[in-house]
């Protein structure tokens, strides 16, 4: 698990993976999403579907990998699906 301290508290964020992507979800301490991308890479599972994935924090979709995180926000992974 990655921790880091700001001021001597732990910052931590909730990852979620959702839709067909079979994974547990993540407690990890990172500060921006370019962090959470390299972890993520590191998973030959996980790596395949971060190319077509859209993010989210908060529930909101973000572009950049750029976005800075605090401690209690949550990142959803949401891989593209069939359907009408």
């Amino acid at each position: 698990m990655h921790r880091r301290k700001i001021e001597g508290i732990l910052q931590m964020v909730r990852v979620e993976f959702l839709g067909p992507i079979q994974k547990e979800p993540l407690e990890l301490d990172i500060a921006n999403l370019n962090e959470l991308a390299a972890l993520l890479q590191e998973d030959k599972e996980l790596s395949e579907w971060l190319e077509n994935s859209a993010v989210a924090v908060n529930d909101t979709i973000v572009t950049s990998l750029d976005v800075a995180l605090k401690d209690g926000d949550k990142i959803s992974l949401l891989p593209p699906v069939c359907g009408g």
